[in-house]
């Protein structure tokens, strides 16, 4: 199973995603599940994550200094089994970006959908933008995507996460 948590810049909320669920998963020794983060834009590309997203995670025990920002790649529809979305902006931007002849005869693998209602965390749920907040808004952040991680983790070593 390939996931890909994407949001806006790649610097704050995805990014904390892919280290949340990569450190659930390997406490869960799901070591066959494949995790990667991007942006809808470009702006951040090759930058790592915002300092506070790396202080927050760091306060849990996950280091998230080593992730780059990217930007979503036609590619990314190929090979993710699922674009795991922020907010619903972001949710309509990668649908918007769904290489066009890949929709159009139904060969995109990719399905998108948002993160915290895939987890199982309740209906049309968000992970609000902390970018132009406060460092305990990164930490309600961190929460969020954590408990996520948490219930994914659950879901895949129960069987119920589906791949393409």
């Amino acid at each position: 199973m390939k996931l890909l948590m994407v949001c806006l810049g790649n610097i704050c909320r995805s990014p904390l995603a892919e280290g949340a669920l990569r450190a659930r998963l390997a406490q869960a020794r799901l070591d066959w599940v494949e995790v990667d983060s991007a942006g809808t834009g470009g702006w951040h590309a090759g930058e790592p994550p915002d300092r506070r997203s790396i202080a927050i995670a760091a306060e849990a025990g996950v280091d998230i200094r080593d992730q780059r920002a990217r930007k979503l790649r036609a590619a990314d529809f190929e090979r993710f089994d699922w674009l795991l979305c922020a907010d619903r902006s972001v949710l309509r931007d990668v649908r918007a970006m769904a290489p066009a002849s890949a929709v159009a005869t139904g060969t995109t693998s990719a399905q998108a959908a948002l993160l915290l209602e895939w987890a199982g965390q309740g209906a049309g749920l968000e992970v609000p933008d902390p970018y132009t907040g406060t460092q305990e808004d990164f930490r309600r952040v961190w929460r969020m995507v954590d408990a996520a991680a948490e219930a994914i983790v659950r879901r895949i070593a129960a069987g119920e996460a589906v791949a393409r």
